[in-house]
């Protein structure tokens, strides 16, 4: 059973067409992400997920449940970009509130809402108000709505905004960790942090699927991206062309992109470093893999 299908899905708001004939299938898995610039259709395309709204045409279908029927109750959750906290209640009564809206007794909700503070590393906050937070702290608590429940598919959007470093890398700990026992789909700007978190992207482009790939390899090759210190480019590229295995070297802004065979029995780094070595050449960053932006873009 797919986690979420979506068939020839549109969505109008009055002559506006936000979504436009989207069709996908989406397995369950590592944490997948949704990508688009602002006007793509995304906030849309959650609403839809979460069944805060209808879709205007087509079908959508969430662990074989028609998207905002009663049998997901208790099963989805979304965690808003612009959500809120109440700001005259602590953190504890907040969580416990709302697991109390899930149909929890009082000392149920309440140990329900210390769990999901632990998971989120906020125990030590749970008699703060949301003044006393940081942005960060802030973010955390949001989650920790969202995870109230144990529900099975969470849907967060943009949850790494305006985050520091420091707080962004809390907050991808939390999904990697909760993606054992439940599915993450993520919407962000980012790219950078949805490749440290996802393995499946979709794309939104005006309202329509544009893309919707697997960053893990699955037609046979592999990639390591390069980046010189020193080096003739043209010569480099022509050099590395000709390195066993190589099937095709890309050169973007003096960052090269190389695609190889997976399967060759040949160790193209060490062959690519007896090249530098004989050329005189430095190079400053080796990678194995290839960047989101260059598997959408390329």
């Amino acid at each position: 059973m797919m986690l979420i299908e979506c068939q020839q899905v549109s969505k109008h708001y009055g002559d506006k067409l936000a979504l436009d004939k989207v069709s996908l299938s989406l397995s369950a898995g590592a944490p997948i992400g949704l990508v688009g610039p602002n006007g793509a259709g995304k906030t849309t395309l959650f609403s839809l997920l979460c069944g805060y709204i209808l879709p205007s045409e087509g079908d959508i279908r969430i662990m074989g449940h028609k998207a905002g029927s009663s049998e997901l109750l208790g099963l989805v959750s979304a965690l808003p970009q612009d959500a809120a906290l109440d700001p005259n209640l602590t953190v504890l009564e907040q969580l416990s509130f709302f697991a109390r809206l899930q149909g929890m007794p009082k000392m149920a909700a309440k140990e329900e809402a210390l769990r999901v503070l632990a998971l989120v590393d906020l125990s030590s906050s749970a008699k703060l108000k949301p003044k006393s937070l940081s942005h960060g702290m802030g973010k955390r608590v949001a989650i920790a709505q969202a995870l109230i429940g144990e529900p099975k598919l969470v849907l967060l959007d943009e949850p790494t905004a305006g985050l520091d470093p420091v707080n962004a890398r809390l907050i991808r700990q939390i999904v990697k960790s909760q993606s054992i026992n439940t599915q993450f789909v993520i919407s962000s700007h980012n790219l950078e942090e949805l490749e440290k978190l996802c393995d499946q992207i979709v794309y939104l482009e005006q309202g329509r699927l544009a893309q919707s790939v697997s960053l893990a390899q699955q037609d046979g090759s592999a990639y390591l991206t390069l980046v010189m210190k020193q080096a003739d480019y043209p010569a480099l590229v022509s050099a590395i062309k000709a390195l066993p295995s190589v099937l095709d070297v890309t050169n973007k802004e003096e960052q090269l992109l190389i695609s190889y065979q997976a399967a060759a029995n040949v160790d193209l780094e060490q062959a690519l470093f007896s090249l530098f070595s004989t050329q005189g050449w430095q190079y400053k960053m080796l990678l194995k893999g290839r960047s989101l932006e260059d598997t959408l873009f390329a």
